[in-house]
């Protein structure tokens, strides 16, 4: 339904992140008494985070743990923002556990897919639309999945082309449940030869290893794949989102 462009409308349509970003002339609250790193700076700015909570919302989604959906992401956000930015800053932010369901494969069985909060997934956001300029020189240039501008249209496309160039084999593969078992250290290994921002990378670090409720019991340790269990990577799970 189209907006009629009323008050309320676009009230609801405000990037409501915005309240904490600068004190009110006469606050007394103490200003930020910790150096705001430069990437971590880029992600918690006003366009940043405006940018972000509209693609969470565009991207839809089951709900978290806490039970918010993302079209009540934007009112929920009007009071708690400048306390959780302040410990997003001061680097004692938690993130909350993710929540686990089991969905069906296209064949046969099914797969664990982790859901964060709607909170929790907006940060992500922020967080990706940063990181992700310091990482897209290194992908192949072929590469057409989950990249600002690409499609699986292109990527049709550059198949037909190399087909119609004479080459006629074609290789499929898949990583079997690759979030289930991806190693931490190593990803954030990775993460770190491009990404010098420690504040920044502590907290994705909190991310993997936020913990899983799986029927309401909290997982702590997802570090390691247990029996029946599955570590989920916050980050970089674009279907999380």
């Amino acid at each position: 339904m189209q907006s009629s462009g009323s008050a309320s409308d676009k009230q609801r349509e405000l990037p409501l992140v915005l309240p904490g970003d600068e004190p009110d002339a006469g606050d007394r609250s103490e200003p930020e008494s910790v150096h705001l790193t430069s990437l971590m700076a880029r992600v918690l700015s006003r366009d940043n985070l405006s940018r972000a909570l509209k693609q969470v919302r565009r991207n839809k989604g089951a709900p978290g743990i806490d039970g918010m959906t993302v079209d009540a992401l934007p009112g929920y956000l009007r009071e708690p923002w400048p306390e959780i930015r302040q410990r997003l800053v001061a680097g004692t932010y938690r993130p909350q556990p993710i929540r686990r369901v089991m969905i069906s494969k296209p064949q046969n069985g099914e797969r664990p897919l982790g859901i964060p909060t709607a909170r929790d997934r907006f940060i992500q956001q922020a967080i990706a639309q940063v990181i992700q300029g310091e990482w897209e020189e290194a992908f192949h240039p072929h590469s057409y999945g989950f990249h600002p501008g690409r499609s699986a249209h292109q990527a049709v496309r550059h198949a037909w082309s190399v087909i119609r160039s004479g080459k006629d084999w074609v290789l499929d593969l898949d990583l079997e449940a690759f979030f289930d078992r991806v190693n931490h250290d190593r990803l954030m290994r990775r993460l770190q030869s491009r990404v010098t921002d420690k504040p920044l990378l502590r907290l994705i670090n909190r991310y993997l290893k936020a913990g899983v409720c799986i029927g309401g019991d909290h997982d702590a340790d997802t570090g390691r794949r247990a029996p029946g269990r599955a570590a989920v990577a916050g980050v970089g799970q674009r279907g999380a989102g």
